[in-house]
């Protein structure tokens, strides 16, 4: 009897220690993608699947956003022509043009909804003061989903700057309301260059600045 539960206990030990084996692994993994992520500007040409794609915006959608508002919106372009002709001007169309697909992260401005402290009142549309930050998340989770798969990706300003977003909203038919936040180009890389060192501990302020 004693040789049983001497049994089970050493099982019940090894099956803890694997799950917490399991878990620290995952969790690795995660800080992995995290710190490997990198700006890849240069592809083979060849096209991203709509099985990637739709993973990789299933983790943009896993950002968090206030009041679960979820103001983001995805122009996904995998077309080469179409891609030439939105993205294939100016002096970062190189990277566009041998990327197998390009992400436009856009955000929702405006909100229907009851003015705060009056429940009673009828729903209005009011500018939603959080949608850049949101979109911000959602486009970083979308870099991170993009290097766990093994592929690359750069992100690249739109918003604020008023004379790149214009023509692209315009060529994609972006409805007014709808700001293009980035560009993000998609691909299989050519290249693998060394993340940044970006720790620096000066730059932290512990329990007061």
């Amino acid at each position: 009897m004693k040789k049983i539960i001497v049994l089970v206990a050493v099982m019940a030990m090894v099956l803890v220690s694997g799950s917490n084996a399991f878990a620290q692994t995952k969790n690795t993994a995660a800080l992995d993608v995290i710190m490997s992520r990198t700006s890849v500007r240069n592809f083979t040409g060849e096209a991203v699947t709509k099985e990637q794609l739709e993973i990789i915006l299933k983790a943009g959608m896993a950002a968090p956003t206030a009041m679960n508002i979820q103001p983001w919106r995805f122009v996904v372009v995998t077309d080469k022509e179409k891609i030439a002709e939105v993205f294939g001007a100016g002096p970062r169309s190189g990277m566009f043009k041998t990327a197998g697909a390009v992400i436009v992260v856009c955000g929702q401005t405006t909100i229907k909804r009851k003015p705060f402290g009056q429940p009673d009142a009828p729903e209005q549309e009011m500018p939603n003061m959080f949608w850049y930050e949101d979109c911000c998340a959602a486009a970083e989770n979308i870099l991170l989903a993009v290097n766990a798969l093994g592929l690359g990706a750069v992100w690249t300003a739109g918003y604020p700057a008023e004379e790149r977003i214009a023509p692209i909203a315009e060529k994609l038919g972006i409805p007014t309301g709808v700001v293009p936040l980035c560009i993000i180009p998609i691909g299989v890389p050519t290249e693998k260059p060394t993340p940044k060192e970006k720790w620096k501990p000066e730059n932290i302020h512990w329990e007061k600045w």
